[in-house]
């Protein structure tokens, strides 16, 4: 079997939006813990990335949203030089400081750089460890936490520039992938399966009625073993008919039940076996060509073991 990648930049690290918020650098530190603690660090090849191009983001992006986060982030650190405030918001939750804009550049450069790699043959799959997460990032507008959509830019970066014919996205984040959904609707390369808790944020969930979107809404309290009744007879039909060439994961791991940001019931080995669900589509089609984001977490041990579960069935270890 090919190696895992595993992609991730200090940088990600800088990036943060105030004490106490849940989106938070000690998440990367608690993934990184566990590796080490497990022996897992061993079976993974480590790369650090570069940014992205501004061209590339800009396949999922209108200009006008990547160039008014650039000016935010210009304005922010004059106005720090002059003694201002450290942080500008751009919605109640979501706040750049002044390393957000060279984080979330090197978030979806390792997306890029992964994608670049697994299509290249140099590894079967790989795990992007980054923030600032993406799922929540529209065509046009930055919010929940997210600037850019690190998924759906590589995505289209696998269709636009390596010319691929079929990709799908698999979003298991707790919250809906609302500007995954606004990037790829419509797009009938991209087939974008999820599910989600509902009625939660983002408001409404699933609004797009497209295609090529399986969207699941579940209620409050669902527990991991009604996931994998929905994933086996919604999910995995309608992957298995796609024929991806290549999948991409948003890897959400907030429908923990530890997890206070969602109220969903999954654990460790239920985030295992969705992952096996997909990468069996991705041995069938896809070579076992798997590329996988960081997205939602927030409780920092049950984060740290079921990325661990997730990136044991990927290295196959």
């Amino acid at each position: 079997m090919g190696a895992t990648g595993y992609f991730s930049h200090p940088t990600c690290a800088l990036h943060e939006m105030g004490a106490g918020h849940p989106e938070c650098p000690e998440r990367l530190g608690a993934i990184e813990d566990r590796l080490l603690i497990s022996g897992l660090d061993m079976a993974l090849q480590r790369r650090e990335p570069h940014a992205a191009s501004l061209a590339d983001i800009e396949l999922a992006h209108g200009r006008m949203h990547v160039a008014a986060m650039r000016g935010l982030s210009d304005v922010l650190r004059e106005d720090l030089v002059a003694g201002g405030p450290p942080y500008v918001s751009i919605d109640p939750d979501t706040l750049i400081n002044a390393h957000t804009w060279n984080a979330a550049l090197l978030a979806a450069g390792a997306a890029l750089e992964a994608t670049d790699a697994v299509l290249a043959g140099e590894l079967e799959n790989a795990f992007c460890a980054v923030r600032p997460p993406g799922h929540h990032a529209c065509r046009d507008k930055a919010m929940g936490f997210c600037f850019f959509n690190n998924v759906a830019i590589a995505a289209k970066y696998a269709l636009e520039r390596h010319g691929l014919k079929r990709v799908a996205i698999v979003d298991f984040d707790v919250h809906h992938g609302n500007g995954t959904e606004d990037i790829v609707a419509g797009d009938e390369r991209i087939l974008m399966v999820s599910f989600f808790q509902h009625p939660f944020y983002p408001e409404g969930g699933s609004v797009s009625k497209a295609a090529n979107l399986v969207n699941l809404p579940v209620p409050a309290y669902t527990t991991g073993m009604d996931i994998r009744e929905l994933v086996d007879a919604m999910w995995m039909p309608r992957l298995f008919a796609h024929k991806p060439e290549l999948i991409f994961i948003s890897a959400g791991f907030d429908a923990h039940r530890e997890d206070d940001l969602g109220q969903m019931g999954l654990v460790e080995q239920d985030y295992a076996w969705i992952t096996q669900r997909v990468k069996d589509v991705a041995l069938r089609h896809a070579k076992g060509r798997i590329v996988s984001c960081l997205e939602g977490g927030y409780n920092l041990s049950a984060l740290g073991r079921s990325v661990e579960a997730h990136l044991r069935v990927l290295a196959d270890v």
